[in-house]
């Protein structure tokens, strides 16, 4: 069986972080991804993809990633439920990320949000520029 999702869009709020009581770094996020058409007023329609991801890539969201940022999820669609505090069931269902990537150039998202903190550009985990296979030819 197949269970893979990509997807491309902006986050809708600053990620979510929490560590587990196993010590197991999660983030979780939400990603505004837009449909190929527009209702009957004109409006651009979007769907909002419930995203969680785990250990160093969670550290990675939290650090670089913030609202309105554009980023890309590779991941699987998982369905959950547990039982809320009024004693109901919930479910969910959210894409368990396996690589989430930054996908705005570093000037376009400076100057679009301000950086959570100083050096970041430097840093970025996501930023390939400099990535040692950028002269292939394919």
């Amino acid at each position: 069986m197949i269970n893979r999702v990509v997807l491309a869009g902006r986050l809708t709020k600053a990620p979510e972080f929490r560590t587990t009581q196993s010590g197991v770094e999660v983030a979780t996020f939400t990603l505004a991804v837009n449909r190929n058409y527009k209702n009957k007023n004109g409006e651009q329609q979007a769907d909002f993809i419930n995203c969680i991801v785990f250990r160093k890539q969670a550290e990675n969201v939290k650090n670089y990633l913030n609202k309105g940022n554009l980023a890309g999820v590779d991941g699987r669609l998982q369905s959950r439920s547990y039982e809320n505090q009024e004693g109901r069931r919930v479910y969910v269902t959210e894409v368990v990320c396996d690589s989430v990537q930054f996908l705005e150039p570093k000037n376009n998202s400076q100057s679009n949000n301000q950086p959570k903190q100083q050096g970041q550009a430097q840093n970025n985990p996501f930023d390939n520029s400099d990535d040692e296979f950028s002269d292939l030819p394919f």
